[in-house]
């Protein structure tokens, strides 16, 4: 559950830290005094969408951290999937930094971590219900979810959708295959123009490279023989001009003289007559070299007419001239498979009815089990919004047979009947904002049974609510909270009285700037509280008396 959130210069509140309690916790306070940006708070920690217009005026950078404890085996596993183990498995921390530029970063356990991943943990973890989630209901492409999640489906929706993906490729490759018989013909044409093209060029690995290197040894030929045999002449000498290698041969003569007088000197004379050797060698060497430099013009011409075919290639395939070959194979294949058209379209064929009667099998059972899982939702959902004041409501699931879809063939929609005599309708065409807040609790209530979710978010669930039927939704949610953690934004009386933890939202005026303020609530502080949501501004002793009364009352439930 969540045990502390943690805000830090978010919109109007500087900083603040709330620590929520097991059961259920309910928020109040002034419209506008801030409710709705601990939401904002906890749906950034969740890894939703946010703005730098959160971060608070002033402030480079604004912070929410949440520690959860006692985390569900769900959320131990996806942090074992991702790579975050925690050595403290029932404890997790989960943070996230927005700058005033709009960047934001996240940690998990201290550990840097993606929006995405962030996403994926904290989605086992909090399930929030907004005003705004209530009216998904009008939108019959999402009752499907519904009772797909209530009957925990996701190895059927897996099975299905495998099939559904293998009968889409199969049916785009049939589509394919049965195109217009000239195009085939045009395409057999071009492709052994091509494949002839490639296979005939023979490319090899680094080939321009290659011939690019002996372009340019070949280009400078006469400059390398004249380079190496001034070299050599120097070195060794002509007929006219004696070369360094007699000069260095004296003084080897001379030291070797020297050393047979004074020992001294023999390592100057081993030194020099080194030297001497080594330049024979590379006198030897350097001649061998000149005389194997060759001037071959047809070569070069040779080289440059190959070198003009690989690069007139890579630019009309548009690819390296490395990439050449393998494309010469993948046109080969494809011209293959031209050519073996009716066989090939014969397999193709076959194995299309196969992935589809397959795909039709698996949504037939998807739909089966479907079926008989809406009727037990159904009932449960009635059940609930019987019990929040709409006791002659009639729920019935609606299903019709559609196409493949990546959800199956069925299309789902709920039809609902508030009162006696009316037939059900969509529910779009006749329910009220207070109807469909009640829905919603009660399909949130249900599926609370079949979810690994500890904490449950309400953000003012209660819209168009009043009176008895206020109550009864403060009773469902006490209920629900027997089982997980909820939290409750409310500007209802009754259900604030039915709170395990009460906090009150308030901003004040300071220097100019406003500032929001969370404090939890003792007995006397939720009596006021109450006192101000029943009777407004002015709380009068008749109102005090009455707040006192119901919290009493809760006390016993």
């Amino acid at each position: 559950m969540l045990t502390t959130l943690y805000i830090e210069n978010i919109a109007v509140i500087e900083k603040t830290s709330i620590d929520f309690s097991q059961g259920l916790n309910v928020l109040t306070g002034e419209t506008g005094a801030g409710k709705s940006i601990i939401i904002d708070s906890i749906n950034a920690i969740m890894g939703q969408r946010t703005s730098k217009e959160l971060v608070r005026t002033g402030a480079k950078t604004a912070l929410v951290t949440a520690q959860f404890d006692d985390v569900n085996d769900t959320v131990k596993a996806k942090l074992a999937e991702l790579g975050y183990n925690n050595e403290d498995d029932d404890t997790l921390i989960l943070q996230r930094t927005i700058s005033a530029t709009g960047k934001s970063s996240c940690k998990i356990n201290a550990r840097p971590a993606s929006v995405t991943v962030l996403k994926e943990v904290a989605k086992n973890l909090i399930n929030i219900h907004g005003q705004h989630e209530s009216y998904e209901l009008f939108s019959p492409d999402t009752h499907i979810d519904y009772i797909d999640s209530f009957g925990e489906l996701k190895n059927e929706l897996e099975d299905y959708r495998e099939k559904y993906k293998k009968y889409k490729a199969l049916k785009k490759q049939l589509n394919e295959a049965n195109s217009d018989e000239s195009a085939r013909l045009h395409e057999i044409d071009l492709l052994t123009y091509q494949t002839t093209e490639l296979f005939n060029a023979d490319v090899q690995p680094d080939e321009i490279e290659q011939l690019e290197n002996e372009r340019i040894i070949l280009m400078n030929s006469e400059k390398i023989f004249t380079l190496l045999n001034d070299s050599r002449e120097l070195l060794d000498g002509d007929e006219r001009t004696a070369g360094g290698i007699e000069a260095v041969e004296s003084a080897m003569n001379y030291i070797q003289r020297a050393a047979s007088l004074n020992a001294d000197y023999e390592s100057i004379s081993e030194s020099i007559t080194d030297v001497y050797y080594n330049l024979r060698d590379c006198i030897e060497s350097i001649s061998d070299a000149a005389d194997s430099v060759e001037s071959d013009p047809q070569r070069l011409e040779e080289i440059d007419e190959r070198l003009d075919l690989l690069n007139r290639l890579t630019r009309k395939y548009g690819c390296e001239c490395n990439e050449l070959p393998a494309l010469a194979e993948k046109m080969q294949t494809r011209l293959e498979e031209l050519l073996s058209y009716d066989k090939n379209r014969d397999q193709l064929e076959a194995d299309y009815k196969e992935s589809e009667y397959n795909a039709r099998v698996s949504a037939q059972k998807l739909s089966s089990i479907r079926k008989k899982t809406a009727k037990v939702f159904s009932e449960r959902v009635r059940e609930e919004m019987s019990f929040l004041n709409m006791p002659n409501v009639q729920i019935v699931t609606q299903f019709e047979n559609t196409d493949f879809y990546e959800k199956g063939t069925d299309k789902v929609e709920f039809l609902i009947s508030a009162n006696p005599g009316e037939p059900p309708r969509p529910v779009a065409k006749i329910a009220s904002g207070g109807e469909l807040s009640r829905m919603m609790l009660a399909i949130k209530t249900v599926l609370a049974s079949t979810e690994d979710i500890d904490t449950l978010i309400f953000d003012e669930v209660d819209t168009g609510i009043s009176g008895s039927a206020a109550q009864k939704v403060g009773l469902k949610l006490k209920e629900v909270s027997k089982s997980s953690q909820v939290l409750c934004v409310t500007h209802q009386a009754q259900l604030a009285a039915l709170a395990d933890a009460h906090y009150l939202i308030s901003k004040q005026v300071e220097g100019g700037r406003t500032f929001t303020q969370v404090k939890l609530l003792d007995f006397d502080g939720r009596k006021h509280e109450l006192a101000r949501i029943i009777g407004g501004v002015n709380i009068t002793d008749a109102a005090l008396a009455h707040a006192e009364s119901m919290l009493k009352e809760s006390e016993i439930l």
